[in-house]
């Protein structure tokens, strides 16, 4: 199998993020990265002592902590950079197909940024507060201004970005090591059963703590993530541009070392990460690890994504795209349902699981949710066009009723679905 998607893998023609055609393999690379955001993010919503950096003292046997480093060393830090690095793929695709349209694109773009921000505002303070797409809205603005800016340019400029974040890391290392290096908050563990005690309350309480963990996310999205998400938006500009996903057949070579270098250098920097997070939380050791984890993640990252790429050309290619390629071209539905699914498993919504599953049940319930993901993003899109948040995105961001369901009946021969060979 090519990379270059047959018409019926890319959903039989149907309109990528800029109404050009869809790549499968860069939808499967979408699914891919929602698969890790899911494992990441639902740590956070099972567990209040997540948030404050702290292990649950209630579930502390050796499978528990193992499954802690699996995920600290593999997911965490990782895969909001590769969702990053495809934000900024995406908006290349959306500005190309705008000049051949000849479309207005800023106008559009800004629409798009405004429907983001109050689709993860309501995110934010109903469901999850450590939601990304309002930072990826702000961000936006800036990926809007350097729109013309050359690839190799934004390429320099997201390294640089990268360096920049790393040595404050390292100054505030140092400076928490001159203090006297106090560690963890004494009060953490009391902060987390507080709330998780208003987690399992009523809506009213849910929303409240939501809305009082904003702010305590603010610091960390400002010093890490949302620079450390620019960096990465940069680098999918600059792929983009480079039209470097077109066909990474041709980059083969280039594929094999991003590999190498992020399972050595990459895996190493994420163990070290994962250890001062597990072991000594809250000190100077952890704004190191957090210095080595800027540098080293994004080439952790950059391997997952080689290997996906890799796995969709080669033996496995048809079976890779036709998993995670629905998901894939799905990823704000997918992404908003993973949130709510866990806020009624978890929070006073439904069952108010929070702090009562442990961590091998929470990631078996990662993976299980996953899996039908898998199977209902196949099941939709077999029979509409897009994703019902993404439909509603694009009628707000075009100004039009774009239509939903797909013309013909799956299953009716010439009418074949996404991600499926012709007659199957």
């Amino acid at each position: 199998m090519t990379l270059q998607a047959t018409a019926s893998e890319r959903g039989a023609g149907d309109p990528g993020p800029g109404g050009g055609a869809r790549l499968a393999h860069v939808d499967a690379l979408r699914g891919f990265a929602l698969f890790g955001i899911l494992v990441v993010n639902i740590g956070y919503l099972a567990s209040a002592y997540h948030g404050v950096g702290l292990a649950d003292p209630g579930f502390d046997s050796p499978l528990d902590g193992a499954v802690r480093w699996f995920g600290a060393v593999f997911f965490e830090a990782k895969f909001f950079l590769l969702f990053s690095f495809l934000f900024g793929y995406s908006f290349t695709l959306q500005l190309a197909s705008a000049e051949r349209g000849g479309v207005r694109f800023a106008p559009r773009f800004l629409r798009r940024l405004a429907g983001l921000f109050v689709l993860g505002a309501l995110h934010a303070v109903l469901l999850y507060p450590g939601d990304i797409l309002t930072t990826y809205a702000v961000l936006g603005l800036i990926l809007l201004a350097a729109r013309r800016v050359r690839p190799r340019a934004a390429a320099r400029t997201a390294v640089i970005l990268l360096a920049v974040i790393a040595a404050l890391y390292l100054l505030l290392a140092w400076g928490v090591r001159l203090a006297g290096d106090a560690g963890a908050d004494p009060g953490a563990a009391a902060e987390a059963e507080r709330a998780m005690g208003e987690l399992r309350g009523g809506p009213g309480a849910v929303i409240g703590e939501n809305l009082g963990q904003l702010s305590e996310f603010v610091p960390v999205l400002l010093l890490f993530q949302a620079p450390v998400a620019l960096a990465a938006f940069l680098l999918g500009f600059a792929a983009g541009r480079a039209g470097a996903l077109g066909d990474p057949a041709r980059h083969r070579r280039t594929l094999v070392r991003l590999q190498w270098a992020g399972f050595t250098v990459g895996l190493l920097g994420a163990v070290v990460y994962a250890h001062a997070n597990l072991v000594a939380p809250g000190g100077a050791y952890q704004a190191l690890a957090v210095a080595v984890d800027v540098l080293t993640a994004p080439l952790l990252a950059a391997a997952y994504a080689a290997t996906v790429l890799r796995l969709a050309q080669g033996r496995w290619g048809r079976r890779t795209v036709a998993v995670l390629g629905p998901v894939g071209s799905m990823t704000l539905t997918g992404y908003l349902a993973q949130s709510l699914v866990c806020a009624l498993l978890f929070t006073g919504y439904g069952a108010g699981l929070v702090g009562r599953v442990p961590p091998p049940g929470v990631l078996a319930i990662a993976v299980a949710l996953f899996a039908v993901q898998v199977v209902t993003s196949r099941w939709w899109l077999r029979r509409y066009r897009y994703g019902p948040a993404e439909w509603l995105l694009r009628a707000w961001t075009t100004l039009t009723w774009p239509p939903l369901r797909r013309a013909g009946v799956p299953g009716v021969p010439g009418v074949p679905g996404p991600w499926t060979s012709p007659g199957r």
